[in-house]
């Protein structure tokens, strides 16, 4: 049986309401590292790979546990945050402040849709979740603990549980019904489980 811990990076200041330069740099607070550190304190025994996205905040919540198993092998993969504003219009903005903006995003429910350069669509979003959905059941290892971000978590729960059978307008708004009911805390998240004898996968929380 394959295991997989995904889990959320820790509060990030972004989280404590602060404005943010950069999506994909935004620094873990205090209260962040410290919950890192109780995850990684939190393993029986040390996974087969620890995996985290490219954005800082999932990478400083993974060195705690990358630094508790040295051995392990330590891999990035494209399991970063939907980015689907336009960050340059983002920077110095807070979370309330883009509020409108994430307001209109989700009201026009085009899954093709792209804000802007170094924005991407809710398409690109999906086949991220699924690719990795597709290297997690390639890959070797059994015991794997992923570093990701809420949003991406809950693709992939949805992907699993939902099972849709196309990514359309009606399929966007129900992710987004899906990711609002699910929120997942920081340094929490899911367990994902597969029986080397079914197609599927199983998600528990």
């Amino acid at each position: 049986m394959k295991h997989v811990r995904l889990i959320r990076h820790g509060e990030s200041a972004a989280n404590a309401g602060e404005a943010s330069l950069d999506h994909a740099t935004i620094p873990l607070t205090p209260k962040g590292v410290g919950q890192a550190s109780l995850v990684a304190g939190s393993f029986a025994q040390a996974p087969d790979l620890i995996v985290a996205s490219p954005f800082s905040r999932a990478q400083a919540t993974a060195m705690q546990t990358v630094a508790a198993f040295p051995s392990v092998p330590f891999e990035i993969w494209p399991i970063q945050e939907f980015t689907y504003l336009e960050p340059a219009r983002c920077i110095n903005t807070t979370v309330a402040q883009r509020r409108d903006w994430v307001e209109t995003y989700w009201a026009k429910a085009d899954p093709a849709f792209t804000d802007g350069e170094g924005a991407e669509s809710f398409l690109d979003f999906i086949s991220r979740a699924q690719s990795f959905l597709d290297r997690l059941a390639e890959h070797p290892a059994q015991d794997i603990v992923a570093y990701s971000h809420g949003q991406f978590i809950n693709a992939v729960a949805w992907l699993i549980e939902r099972k849709p059978l196309g990514i359309d307008g009606g399929a966007m708004v129900d992710w987004r019904e899906y990711e609002i009911a699910n929120h997942v805390p920081n340094c929490d998240g899911y367990l994902l489980s597969k029986d080397p004898n079914e197609a599927g996968w199983r998600v528990s929380r």
